[in-house]
């Protein structure tokens, strides 16, 4: 049980409540692609995908759906519902799109594009490292109790799972979860601060999408090699592009999804096997034990699955819309992870709150300054940081927004992510853990 019962929303049953999400996606991008008058306005300064994330949180805030709810029986007994979506989503949807969005990758266009991509990311991994231990000691000087607690209540243990969220993903989230052992009934919180920070910072990535080539000019960036990948690709797209038949469509079907039954079967077969045989992987202290998660394995082995693909004539699916598909499905992934944030609730804990805008504000602070010092593209910044604190879910989302042949690389990038996730939140952790004791 949670230390605050949640309401019953409006609407329980997940079959209506996607119909909704469905009904707000038609609704955001209908709008979204007039061209004149209010909407254009509208849309210049809200981005669309900003809009997707933001609909449902309001449908959540207003207590029409919701993606966890407790009722109270006669006999007093509490008991928590969850929604399926979000899981549906993110297990089905997220590594099905990442076959179709990798279908048609050229990985030597993507390795012609040199080293400032990965020292952006890495820039935005260290960013996180440091901005949690620096983000508790200032917030400590204004508001103690904010960033205080004792044993397993003490606050940084619960923005260890943030840590993990930020750098890596759900899966080392969880194993910070784990390693550190939060006071369950406080964790929401911590959820509510991730989600919260993590897509006011998305949407402040995205509106600066709409002015690339000024930031560009800032920066002083080269931006050829991205330039020739955007016109690599949308020639090979332009080449192969016909129209679409149901054959076309059961074929790509086919191909994602039994790729995503390739993926759960031997994700959890590997997973599973590592932690029965090594004490490394077992062992959630270990830098190593984001190996035994079977949801890092989904992602790697659909991905890859996808890689595979474009070695063979599957590429040629790209040109029925295959990655469109893809991205149909990440956006209601994303709609899914919208109905989580109650906002609510954003000011019941205002220190936490401060916390994790200095936070992700040291982090956006350190790759601007990497970035002007490199001479990286605005897209390397911004892909690099979705990587870190958006993950698999928003990174090939942003870099779409830049162009759809971009894709690959925040898939990319993403999947690196679950890679140095968890020593980085490990590291991350320990720091906080000492500036919590000045």
């Amino acid at each position: 049980m949670t230390e605050k019962l949640l309401p019953q929303p409006l609407i329980t049953d997940d079959t209506v409540v996607f119909g909704l999400i469905a009904l707000s996606l038609g609704f955001i991008f209908y709008t979204s692609s007039i061209k004149t008058g209010f909407w254009k306005k509208f849309y210049y300064i809200i981005p669309g995908v900003l809009m997707c994330y933001l609909l449902p949180a309001l449908l959540s805030s207003f207590g029409i759906v919701a993606e966890k709810w407790h009722t109270i029986n006669k006999l007093g007994e509490v008991t928590e519902h969850t929604s399926s979506l979000y899981y549906m989503a993110s297990r089905y949807l997220l590594p099905a799109a990442l076959v179709l969005m990798t279908l048609s990758i050229d990985l030597k266009a993507i390795s012609n594009l040199g080293s400032k991509a990965l020292i952006m990311f890495l820039t935005g991994s260290f960013g996180i490292i440091i901005g949690g231990p620096i983000a508790i000691l200032i917030v400590s000087i204004f508001s103690p109790e904010s960033v205080g607690g004792n044993g397993f209540d003490a606050i940084w243990r619960g923005l260890s799972t943030i840590a993990g969220s930020w750098i890596g993903g759900g899966a080392n989230q969880a194993a910070m979860y784990e390693i550190f052992k939060y006071t369950p009934e406080k964790y929401g919180n911590m959820v509510l601060v991730d989600i919260f920070v993590a897509n006011v910072w998305m949407a402040i990535v995205l509106l600066g999408v709409g002015k690339t080539d000024r930031i560009d000019r800032w920066l002083k960036a080269d931006t050829s090699a991205i330039e020739k990948l955007k016109i690599k690709v949308t020639q090979f797209t332009d080449s192969i592009t016909r129209i679409p038949t149901l054959t076309d469509y059961l074929i790509m079907l086919g191909l994602a999804f039994t790729s995503v039954g390739v993926a759960h079967f031997f994700g959890e077969h590997i997973s599973n096997y590592l932690k029965e045989h090594s004490a490394s992987v077992s062992d959630p202290t270990n830098f190593l034990s984001f190996l035994g998660s079977s949801f890092f394995w989904m992602v790697v082995i659909a991905t890859s699955a996808g890689i595979l693909l474009s070695f063979t004539k599957a590429k040629n699916y790209e040109g029925t819309g295959a990655s469109k598909i893809g991205g149909m499905f990440i956006y209601l992934l994303v709609a899914t992870i919208g109905m989580k944030v109650d906002l609510g609730r954003v000011l019941e804990n205002p220190g936490l709150i401060a916390i994790g805008f200095i936070w992700i504000s040291i982090h956006a602070a350190l790759m601007i300054l990497v970035a002007k010092l490199i001479k990286a593209p605005y897209f390397f910044l911004a892909v690099g940081s979705q990587a870190n604190v958006g993950g698999a879910a928003s990174a090939p989302v942003v870099a779409a927004e830049f162009h759809p042949s971009l894709t690959s690389v925040g898939v990319l990038l993403a999947v690196f992510g679950y890679v140095v996730g968890t020593g980085g939140a490990l590291l991350c952790a320990y720091l906080m853990e000492v500036a919590s004791s000045f």
